[in-house]
């Protein structure tokens, strides 16, 4: 029985080295927590930062709201950050708080079960280890497996094909014929980078998406001088990151005057730089802002406008060996198909298996769609918390900052069972379900509820993604466990001894 540590049962076990689980290692040492490790898939840290290294690739959040509180006065070359240095300033956070020491790569949870009458949960290895902890948090995100449009003949094709997030970088997409499907938030940022490249583009769109103005440039030497020299420029820019964003969010949760304003931005850039008004009509979606993600870019609606790209929003039928066929029966022959077509978003945990008290299945209890208390604890699962799981992403803000508020939270919930002598804690189902029926109530007065297809939502409607109220109410929320929502057990026979 392997646990990385020294042959006693590991306190903390967290699934996943992006800034999930970077943030817990970080809140559970300022907690006193040392005994833990971070178990990564691959053979570098970093997640969503480290697999997605397509061209352009970079946040749509600001760099100085996008990093850490902990760590917030990082030396950013671009006010949104390109994926190479998000993925360093990962690197940096590990090296400089010593977490690098606790990271296990190579290690691919695919299974973990509770065993109750020792109050330990055991997790199982793709390369068959395994490893018991008395707490286990997954870090594995919403953004992690690709999704593939279920488009008949799409394994017939003979040319080149791959996913956004799996780039092929060897195959030259000079001059060649390419068909892009999908319209989301990776094919806003590298479909004009290849635009200039390829010979002909056809972009398949099922649905278009409001698009946003997006102040995108390179810190100048002087403005690095002043970042540098006054960390409270910084901060302060921070902080009108994070209420431009909360403004945004109010317009999403059913404000309708910062709605209508946002609407009308989008509006005015579309006609600003669109002047086809048959093309621009094609892109104008029916639905309200907010309900799919926001596009940030000032350069994708410029791309589509370009004479070798054509935008086909008649439906795919078939893929052929040669390339596209669309319901008007039209082929359109390509070299190459990239699909920018997300991620299985609701599909949160999977592959993994996760069994709780009993032998409880946790993709059984989800089968109608995924819901957590505050996006972390499941019911009838004792010690086992997420980060990033259900409604708890935002249409408007940093991830980072609701990632840092369930990172305390469970270091605090921790503290909380030691200090009581609780061997696990498990949530009250009262509380989880008082909590689901919060966020779906909620969510029917938000752009979310709208009538669109959305990663955010299950196949059905429901909203099982998005938190759908500001992030500092998120904040309030989790600032101290609410121990009466759980129930603290103490066995009878004596605790394992843990390190």
């Amino acid at each position: 029985m392997a646990d990385g540590g020294n042959g006693t049962p590991l306190k903390v076990a967290i699934i996943g080295s992006g800034f999930g689980g970077l943030g817990m290692a970080y809140s559970l040492k300022q907690s006193g927590i040392e005994h833990f490790a971070i178990f990564e898939k691959a053979r570098d840290l970093g997640g969503t930062w480290r697999e997605n290294t397509y061209p352009g690739c970079g946040c749509d959040v600001p760099s100085h709201f996008y990093s850490f509180s902990f760590e917030p006065h990082y030396p950013w070359a671009w006010r949104y950050a390109k994926q190479s240095e998000i993925h360093a300033y990962q690197h940096h956070v590990a090296k400089k708080y010593d977490l690098e020491r606790h990271i296990r790569y190579g290690m691919q949870a695919i299974e973990m079960a509770f065993d109750e009458a020792r109050a330990l949960w055991t997790l199982r290895f793709a390369n068959g280890e395994t490893v018991q902890a008395q707490t286990v948090v997954s870090a594995v995100g919403q953004l992690h497996q690709p999704a593939y449009p279920n488009i008949a003949g799409r394994e017939r094709f003979a040319g080149k094909s791959f996913h956004s997030s799996a780039w092929d970088h060897d195959f030259d997409l000079n001059g060649k014929r390419v068909a892009v499907i999908g319209t989301g938030a990776s094919a806003v940022q590298f479909v004009p980078e290849i635009a200039p490249k390829v010979g002909r583009l056809h972009l398949f769109q099922r649905s278009p998406g409001w698009t946003f103005p997006k102040v995108e440039k390179q810190f100048s030497r002087f403005e690095r001088w002043l970042l540098d020299t006054f960390p409270l420029i910084h901060d302060l820019d921070r902080l009108r990151i994070f209420i431009i964003c909360e403004l945004l969010a109010a317009a999403y949760n059913g404000n309708r005057l910062l709605a209508y304003l946002v609407t009308s931005i989008s509006k005015l850039q579309a006609w600003w730089q669109v002047r086809d008004p048959v093309l621009r009509k094609k892109l104008r979606p029916d639905f309200p802002i907010g309900c799919k993600r926001i596009l940030l870019s000032n350069a994708w609606l410029p791309a589509l406008t370009r004479p070798n790209v054509e935008v086909v929003d008649d439906a795919i039928v078939e893929i052929v060996e040669t390339g596209v066929r669309t319901a008007d029966g039209r082929l359109r022959e390509v070299d190459a198909i990239i699909y920018g077509t997300g991620f299985k978003a609701t599909q949160f945990l999977t592959p993994m298996r996760v069994r709780g008290l009993g032998g409880k299945d946790l993709h059984q209890t989800w089968a109608k769609g995924a819901e957590a208390y505050y996006g972390m604890a499941v019911s009838g699962f004792p010690n086992f918390y997420m980060l990033y799981g259900p409604n708890t992403n935002v249409g408007s803000g940093s991830i980072i900052y609701m990632l840092e508020r369930q990172q305390r939270y469970i270091a605090r919930l921790i503290e909380a069972r030691e200090a009581h002598g609780w061997d696990y804690l498990d949530l009250r189902a009262e509380a989880q379900a008082a909590y689901a029926a919060e966020m779906q109530r909620r969510s029917a007065g938000t752009t979310y509820s709208g009538n669109c297809q959305s990663w955010y939502k299950t196949a059905d409607g429901r909203n099982t993604n998005n938190w759908v109220g500001s992030m500092m109410e998120f904040s309030r929320r989790l600032k101290q466990p609410v121990l009466e929502h759980y129930r603290g057990v103490a066995r009878r026979l004596p605790a394992e001894k843990v390190a």
